[in-house]
């Protein structure tokens, strides 16, 4: 049933197609151990646990802890003034006037509005983003076989990456709701200690999460490009770019295109999640309001208010997201696969090898 179900998704793919797929019972097994699809080289004897092992998926969660709490947190400037221009463009008309705005009337110090709930919110979304992400990609991986998940690989990353973050926008929902609040209703709250109880006491449990649906909308693709974009842009920069294979390179070396190919995908990012994150901007801020009212409102031209900001945010943010979690991967000896590379069985049934 489920290689069946993801082949037919494969099949939409706008990234690649491949001429054919293996079933399941037309694979040939190889007394070889079998290769796993992910993104960086190790060595067997050099790793300090299992590749699929509860310790290694641990380690992955805190390893998106601290890449996603940490770097939401240091843009937390750059992410205030483009929330104020999404949901006031006539005072904020753009970065430097809304940084001169916010200056002139909150001080340095308002610049760090939000800050508290921007690091618990993205620290509980990056472990599960990140965490759960290793997760549904070995057990997709294990659904289709060795074959058919290289061949349908970039399907894998973006039904992988799918599926963690539905769960990390429910972690995430309640702490961006409060910084969304903080940061765009001057005089509301200063601090997630008042913001959160005056939440709850004006609109309920619901006002925590009236905006999972938006969150949704702007995380989930948003993430699908982050993955999928960053494992293709890792394999191609080391099959075209670098000049001599990964195993050879050292991990200095293997990070930095870890970075560049981050902050690739971070621009496709922002570009895609844009409209919905508006949309959650304007959303968190008012009350009553619904996802559909608030579209109408802004119109297309609302929609796409503070890209520039969001792209230099984005970008900035994903390459250093990518680049903590694999130096945590690097420091904790964790197993990182190298490239995908085509299985020998399919090799010799697409005849590019002798029998």
């Amino acid at each position: 049933m489920y290689p069946t179900t993801l082949t037919q998704l494969a099949r939409s793919n706008p990234f690649q197609t491949p001429l054919f797929s293996i079933k399941p019972d037309q694979q040939q097994e190889s007394p070889q151990i079998k290769r796993k699809l992910a993104a960086a080289a190790y060595n067997d004897a050099d790793v300090s646990c299992e590749y699929g092992s509860n310790k290694y998926y641990l380690l992955c969660g805190f390893g998106g802890v601290l890449s996603c709490g940490l770097t939401h947190t240091a843009v937390v400037p750059l992410d205030l003034i483009k929330c104020r221009i999404q949901v006031d463009p006539v005072k904020y008309k753009s970065i430097f006037n809304g940084f001169s705005v916010t200056l002139r009337e909150d001080g340095f110090r308002g610049l760090g509005k939000g800050w508290a709930p921007t690091f618990i919110g993205y620290s509980m979304q990056g472990l599960c983003k990140f965490g759960f992400y290793e997760v549904f990609k070995a057990l997709y991986n294990d659904m289709l076989g060795e074959e058919n998940a290289y061949l349908w690989r970039t399907s894998v990353y973006l039904a992988a990456s799918a599926s963690a973050e539905f769960f990390a926008d429910i972690a995430l929902a309640p702490m961006e709701a409060c910084k969304v609040r903080i940061q765009t209703q001057p005089g509301y709250a200063n601090t997630l200690r008042e913001c959160a109880p005056k939440m709850h006491a004006e609109e309920g449990i619901k006002a925590f999460y009236k905006g999972v649906y938006p969150l949704w909308l702007r995380q989930i693709p948003y993430t699908m490009m982050k993955f999928a974009c960053f494992e293709r842009t890792v394999e191609t920069l080391y099959k075209y770019v670098v000049p001599k294979p990964r195993s050879e390179c050292s991990k200095p070396e293997q990070l930095v295109v870890t970075f560049v190919a981050g902050y690739i995908a971070g621009v496709f990012c922002a570009v895609v999640s844009h409209p919905a994150d508006s949309v959650v901007s304007v959303l968190n801020k008012e009350k009553g309001s619904s996802a559909v009212e608030v579209v109408k409102r802004l119109g297309p031209a609302g929609l796409w208010k503070g890209l520039f900001a969001r792209i230099i945010m984005i970008g900035t943010l994903t390459a250093l997201q990518w680049f903590i979690y694999d130096s945590v991967k690097v420091y904790f000896r964790l197993p990182r696969p190298p490239p995908p590379e085509m299985p020998e069985s399919l090799k010799r049934k697409m005849g590019l090898l002798d029998y």
